[in-house]
């Protein structure tokens, strides 16, 4: 809503009155600053290049209001009033606004503000890539000496390995040969005592052989002497 056309409206629709009271003025002065109000709180901050001293043609204003039946001290007293409460509420609602040159001026801090924390944003890139990079480098250098040692240390191992083998196949070797010894040992004892019961049986045999031609001797002789006897 235009506060230029809302006021004008207002003192029209009075126009049958003789004298415009200073409660008047003060009424539509506060309205408009209301009004003002209302719409810096709707409106956005807008940069603007220059305020003029005279907001509407207050010429034709006073003539309106001569028109009207008003007096010419009444017009350009209304007139001046209306210009004031104008005025003050112009002021106020450009006491948030900037100038075009002051939003340049921000503009340009911004954009130097910008290209600064783009130019350290790369320079931290670049030093975070550099020390990456050497860490990258040394960590690399550390990876190649733990192949290193990994390759020694399974050398060393493997080495190590083989020595116990051939120790152990050494003292595999010398174990065998002590036991076939012992095997060779116990074998001639075995074949030592079987051919020693052998003979004790060609013993016993021939013992036995004895005794029986004897007992038959005997038995052969005695049978010969009941013959005889009974003869």
């Amino acid at each position: 809503m235009n506060p230029l056309r809302h006021v004008s409206n207002t003192f029209i629709s009075r126009s049958k009155t003789p004298l415009i009271t200073s409660n008047i003025l003060t009424q539509q002065k506060q309205l408009l600053v209301q009004q003002q109000q209302q719409w810096n709180s709707i409106f956005p901050l807008v940069p603007i290049r220059c305020i003029s001293s005279y907001h509407f043609d207050t010429f034709k204003f006073v003539e309106r209001l001569e028109a009207e039946g008003f007096s010419r001290e009444q017009s350009e007293a209304i007139m001046a009033s209306l210009r004031e409460v104008i005025s003050e509420s112009m002021t106020d609602a450009t006491k948030g606004m900037v100038t075009k040159a002051e939003q340049e001026k921000t503009v340009y801090t911004y954009k130097v503000d910008f290209a600064h924390l783009k130019s350290e944003i790369q320079l931290l890139e670049k030093n975070d890539f550099t020390v990456m990079k050497a860490e990258n480098d040394r960590l690399l250098g550390e990876v190649e000496k733990l192949r290193q040692k990994l390759r020694e240390e399974i050398t060393r191992s493997q080495a190590n390995v083989r020595l116990d083998l051939h120790l152990e196949k050494g003292r595999i070797r010398d174990e065998a040969s002590a036991q076939e010894i012992k095997i060779k040992e116990t074998d001639t004892r075995i074949e030592s005592e079987i051919a020693g019961l052998r003979t004790q049986m060609e013993a016993i045999k021939f013992q036995i052989l004895q005794y029986m031609i004897g007992t038959i001797t005997g038995a052969g002789a005695l049978f010969l002497a009941y013959l005889r006897m009974l003869r």
